[in-house]
């Protein structure tokens, strides 16, 4: 990662210019070329640097809800309900851990009150109990780095 990864990177988590042609704008701000911004952004996903770039929706704004969810799923059991789980459309993302409560994801809906009809869901069709961790206050970390 050079210079210009870096500052990419601290630029880009303050936000993103809704416009036609927001990678020029930034480009221009970054001293770069658009398709060169462009790429570098492509390379930092292929390379894992990053493993997302894309907007963030604040679902809460929006008249839905978000909740942090874990189970204690059985070893030998983990792929089958990781399956049960993600075919779930309200299933943002999902992941294991190395802890009693292994698997870990987050559910976000349309509205605050379809949160527990799909933790039923989840609970009936696996046989396992959902603990259930909303957000109480949010806090926003970023990452800058030097550049």
């Amino acid at each position: 990662m050079d210079e210009l990864d870096r500052k990419i990177i601290n630029r880009l988590q303050r936000g993103f210019p809704l416009c036609e042609r927001p990678f020029l704008q930034e480009a221009g701000q970054l001293g770069c070329s658009e398709s060169e911004l462009m790429t570098r952004l492509q390379c930092m996903l292929d390379d894992g640097l990053a493993t997302r770039f894309g907007p963030l929706y604040h679902a809460e704004r929006l008249g839905g809800a978000l909740c942090l969810c874990a189970m204690a799923v059985p070893k030998e059991r983990f792929d089958i309900v990781a399956e049960q789980v993600n075919a779930l459309p309200e299933v943002a993302h999902n992941y294991e851990r190395e802890h009693r409560l292994n698997m870990w994801f987050v559910l976000a809906t349309e509205k605050p009150e379809q949160l527990d009809a799909v933790v039923a869901t989840i609970e009936q069709a696996t046989g396992l109990k959902v603990w259930k961790m909303p957000k109480l206050e949010e806090f926003y970390v970023g990452l800058y780095l030097e550049a």
